[in-house]
C-alpha cells in the first residue's frame, strides 16, 4: 500500500481526472452508439443515454457544476457549434429558399403552442404569472443539433423536410430569442427596468445581425478561403474553416442569438463555394472523432435526480407532455398547412422537439433574473433530457422506413 501511494500522486491524478472523463465518454459513446444501431435505432439514441450513465443521474463519474461548468461543458459547446456548421455545409441552399414559406409556418407554430400551453400549465400548479410565461418561454426553445445528426443517418437531412425543419430551427432561435427579451424585460419593467425601447432596440440588432453575417458570408469568406489556400503550411482549409465556425457562432453570440445559428450561416455560406465538399470532410473528421461525442454526453450529465419528490414528478410529467406535443402539433400543423403530407408533417413536427443545450441556456437566464427558482431549473434540465432522447426514435419511426441512401456522416 505505502508503495502504491508512493508511486501514485494523488493530487496530480486529480489534476489530470479530465484526461480519464474524456476515455470514458469517447469509449462509451461508440459503443452506445453501436449498440444503439444494433437495435435499430440512430446511433445518437445510445450517446445522449451514455451522459445519464456516466453521470450523476446513475453512476455519477462524471459531474459538472452548474455555476462552474469547466473544460467538459465548454468542449461540449464547441461540439455543437461544428455539428450545425456542417448541417449548413450540407444545406442546399435553392431548396433553402424554396422552402422559406413552409419553415416560417412551422416555426411560428412550434412558438405559438408551447407559449401558450406552457403559461397555462404554470398557472395550472400555481405559480405566478412571470414565472408561468417564463415556462411557456423555456418550452419555445429549440435546439435541433440532435435532429440533424439523426436525419443524417437517415439520409434526409438535405431532403425538403430535412432542409424545412432546419430553416424552422433558425426561425425559432430568433422569435424565441424575442420572446425572452420580452419577458426578461418587462418582469425587470415592473422593478424599473427594460422597456419597449429595448425591444425594439433587440429586434434592430437581429436585423444587422442578418444583414452582416450574409455580407461577410457572401463576400467575404470566399476571398479569404482563397487566400488561405495559398498559404504554405498544413492543413489550412480545415484551420479556416473552423475559424469560420467558431467566428460566426461568436459574432452570434454578440448580438444576443444562439452560437448555432452563426455557426449554421458560417456553413451555408461556405455550401457555395468550390471548398464546400473538402471542407465537409475534413471538419467532419474532426467533429465527429471527439468534440461531436463531447457534447451528447454533456446533456445527460447535467440530470441529477436526487431530491425529486412525487409532486415534482407529475410537474416533470405534465410538462413533458406538453412540451413534445405542442412541437409535435404546432409544427405539424405549420407544415401541413404548407402543403407537405400528414407523415412529413409529422417528422417536421418531431424534429422541433428537442430543446437541447438552448433549453439549457434559457433555464440557466431565467435562474439568474429569479424568474425560476433551483426546483424549476432541475424540471427543466428534465425536460431537456426527455425530449431530446425521444426525438431520435420519432425521426426514425417517421423517416427511418423511406430512407434511401446511406447517411454519409454516422457519430457511431
Amino acid at each position: 500500500m505505502d508503495l502504491i501511494e508512493k508511486l501514485v500522486d494523488a493530487e496530480k491524478l486529480e489534476e489530470f481526472h479530465f484526461l480519464l472523463e474524456l476515455v470514458l465518454i469517447l469509449v462509451a459513446v461508440k459503443l452506445a452508439g453501436h449498440l444503439s444501431r444494433k437495435i435499430g435505432q440512430p446511433s445518437v439514441f445510445g450517446e445522449l443515454l451514455v451522459g445519464i450513465v456516466l453521470g450523476p443521474a446513475l453512476l455519477g463519474w462524471i459531474t459538472v457544476d452548474p455555476d462552474h461548468p469547466g473544460l467538459i461543458i465548454e468542449l461540449a459547446e464547441v461540439g455543437v457549434i461544428l455539428l450545425m456548421f456542417l448541417a449548413g455545409l450540407e444545406t442546399d441552399v435553392e431548396e433553402f429558399k424554396k422552402t422559406a414559406y413552409g419553415s416560417s409556418l412551422v416555426a411560428v407554430g412550434g412558438v405559438i403552442f408551447p407559449l401558450i400551453l406552457g403559461f397555462a400549465t404554470g398557472l395550472m400548479f400555481g405559480y405566478d404569472y412571470s414565472t408561468s410565461i417564463f415556462i411557456g418561454t423555456l418550452l419555445v426553445a429549440t435546439s435541433v443539433s440532435i435532429s440533424v445528426q439523426t436525419l443524417r443517418e437517415l439520409g434526409k437531412l438535405q431532403t425538403k423536410e430535412g432542409v424545412t425543419i432546419l430553416g424552422a430551427a433558425v426561425l425559432d432561435d430568433v422569435l424565441g430569442i424575442i420572446i425572452l427579451s420580452m419577458v426578461v424585460g418587462f418582469a425587470a419593467g415592473s422593478g424599473g427596468g427594460g422597456s419597449v425601447i429595448d425591444i425594439v432596440l433587440l429586434l434592430a440588432k437581429i436585423v444587422v445581425f442578418f444583414v452582416l453575417i450574409f455580407l461577410t458570408g457572401r463576400y467575404v469568406l470566399p476571398r479569404l478561403f482563397r487566400w488561405a489556400s495559398n498559404l504554405m503550411t498544413t492543413e489550412v482549409l480545415l484551420t479556416f474553416g473552423l475559424i469560420a465556425a467558431l467566428g460566426f457562432a461568436y459574432f452570434a453570440e454578440m448580438f444576443g442569438l444562439a452560437g448555432i445559428v452563426g455557426s449554421y450561416f458560417a456553413g451555408l455560406m461556405l455550401s457555395l463555394t468550390k471548398y464546400r465538399h473538402e471542407l465537409f470532410e475534413k471538419v467532419e473528421v474532426v467533429a465527429f472523432s471527439f468534440f461531436v461525442p463531447v457534447f451528447f454526453v454533456s446533456i445527460g450529465v447535467r440530470a441529477d435526480l436526487s431530491g425529486i419528490t412525487a409532486d415534482i414528478l407529475f410537474l416533470i410529467l405534465i410538462l413533458c407532455i406538453v412540451a413534445i406535443l405542442t412541437k409535435l402539433i404546432g409544427g405539424g400543423l405549420g407544415a401541413k398547412l404548407a402543403g407537405f403530407n400528414w407523415r412529413s408533417s409529422a417528422g417536421i413536427g418531431a424534429g422541433m422537439v428537442a430543446r437541447g443545450e438552448v433549453g439549457l441556456i434559457v433555464a440557466s437566464i431565467g435562474l439568474g433574473r429569479n424568474l425560476i427558482d433551483d426546483e424549476l431549473f432541475t424540471v427543466t434540465v428534465i425536460i431537456v433530457l426527455v425530449t431530446t432522447l425521444v426525438t431520435p426514435p420519432m425521426l426514425k419511426m417517421l423517416f427511418g422506413e423511406k430512407k434511401k441512401s446511406k447517411s454519409t456522416g454516422s457519430s457511431s
